[in-house]
């Protein structure tokens, strides 16, 4: 959580960080939400979780490109910021 909510204040500024990340902790629930009710979707249809976790692994490896161009400086040492 607190990586999270210290790149979106990096990306988006303090001023809406509370808004931006209740909005992004919403998703979130929703998208637990959503997996549950389609795993049970998959277990009534085949019985099975099968195509379930082939749906998980591509949303997995989605989540992961979409952050690849994400970039965060890398912090200088302290010695350098005081001068």
């Amino acid at each position: 959580m607190p990586p999270t909510a210290g790149l979106t204040a990096k990306l988006f500024g303090a001023r809406y960080l509370a808004t931006l990340f209740g909005l992004t902790l919403f998703t979130h629930q929703i998208g637990g939400f959503l997996g549950a009710w389609l795993g049970g979707l998959a277990v009534v249809a085949t019985g099975n979780y099968d195509w379930m976790w082939w749906a998980d692994a591509v949303l997995a490896a989605l989540a992961a490109l979409v952050n690849l161009p994400i970039r965060e400086e890398r912090p200088k040492p302290l010695a350098l910021q005081a001068a």
